[in-house]
């Protein structure tokens, strides 16, 4: 057991530290963090958050630090995913001023597979330098999906804090030029590891330091953090004009971007590591993050404690409890509509195939956060009141 009295897998070649019960992990997401545990080049222990739940290779909710080499799928295909936030001047809002500015926004952000219909300002994009074939093959499209939320658990929330101001969250992530950079270095590292006889499973296949591919990705991985960043920044833009065709007098402050798909090489019990977080959060002493729950539920502002067992990290949100398949499957239209109209939300659910974004398919944030006290301390809580979902 570790401080808080929370589990310590001690089977594998490495501990695995768990901020929730072993229980509470599906069977996909333990054995994943189990093979991450004997990686040959796993560093110290592996960190599992409480929101975590199975991925591909890693699960989502981990944090993995490795010595001399770089995995693209531990960081994961929407590199640079994460979540900025902005407050607002005002301290409450009228509903059919809310239902005008998600209009707005509606017609002013593409969402799910949707792009712009025309090359977007250059000048948002991140200046390319330096050796980026990736991003150089893909620049052109990018111009037209910077500013777009993509699809999947992306949003765009309009919320009520406990500071008294209305905040604007944004959650999404590197779109397709992200896509294609984890895609292509993840096939050449299963490339590399087969033809050097690597006993490593493909869906974890690494990059080694001594290979011009660790360099390159690294680099296009960096590029598509600042695209992510640069997305959720002309979205938030775009919401902020929104707001101001509805209300004039608004005025913003306080910006937060936070990712939590990434790697980055770090200072960790002494040694330099390269530190991937899959679905989780930086959270150094006295860092601000974001910890989204769900469209029906809170999400929280958070300051980080600098926990040296997480690798300085927390959570990235309330985790999913049912895969989008079993939600689709097993949720109630009705139900999770009622329950979302009685808190007085406008949210996205219009039938059964938006089930997989349900309050009901993530786990119980105020658990999540119980299960983290080590790791954060709230700010500010922010409670739902109209969702843009992907």
């Amino acid at each position: 057991m570790h401080k808080n009295g929370r589990a310590i897998i001690k089977t594998e070649k490495l501990p695995i530290k768990l901020w929730l019960k072993e229980e509470q992990m599906d069977e996909g997401a333990l054995q994943q963090a189990r093979n991450l545990a004997n990686l040959p080049f796993a560093f110290k222990h592996i960190a599992i958050m409480p929101d975590t739940h199975q991925g591909y290779g890693m699960p989502i909710g981990a944090i993995l630090a490795t010595k001399g080499v770089i995995i693209p799928n531990a960081v994961g295909v929407d590199i640079g995913c994460g979540m900025c936030s902005l407050r607002t001047n005002l301290t409450e809002i009228d509903t059919d001023d809310l239902k005008e500015i998600i209009k707005i926004i509606r017609e002013t952000i593409p969402v799910g597979f949707n792009r712009h219909k025309t090359a977007q300002d250059p000048a948002w994009m991140p200046e390319v330098t330096g050796n980026l074939p990736i991003v150089t093959q893909e620049y052109d499209n990018a111009l037209y999906q910077i500013g777009t939320l993509g699809s999947g658990n992306h949003f765009i929330e309009i919320q009520q804090g406990s500071d008294g101001y209305i905040w604007i969250m944004v959650h999404s992530g590197s779109r397709n030029i992200g896509f294609t950079v984890a895609n292509h270095y993840h096939a050449i590292a299963q490339e590399l590891n087969q033809a050097a006889g690597e006993d490593i499973a493909n869906d974890l296949a690494f990059l080694p330091e001594s290979s011009k591919y660790f360099t390159l990705y690294k680099n296009e991985m960096d590029y598509c953090l600042e695209f992510a960043l640069a997305n959720r920044t002309l979205m938030m833009e775009r919401v902020k004009t929104a707001f101001t065709q509805v209300i004039p007098e608004v005025e913003f402050a306080d910006f937060i971007n936070k990712p939590h798909n990434f790697a980055a090489e770090e200072e960790h019990f002494g040694e330099t590591v390269i530190v991937h977080r899959k679905g989780a959060t930086r959270a150094r002493k006295g860092e601000w993050g974001m910890i989204p729950g769900s469209q029906g539920t809170r999400s929280f502002l958070v300051k980080g404690k600098g926990e040296a067992q997480s690798f300085q990290s927390c959570a990235h949100g309330a985790g999913r409890i049912m895969s989008r398949a079993q939600a689709r499957k097993q949720l109630d239209v009705r139900t999770e509509v009622k329950a979302l109209k009685e808190q007085g939300i406008l949210h996205a659910i219009r039938s059964r195939k938006d089930l997989d974004e349900a309050p009901g398919s993530y786990k119980d944030i105020d658990e999540v956060m119980d299960n983290q006290k080590d790791l954060v301390d709230i700010q500010i809580e922010l409670q739902p009141l109209a969702v843009v979902k992907g």
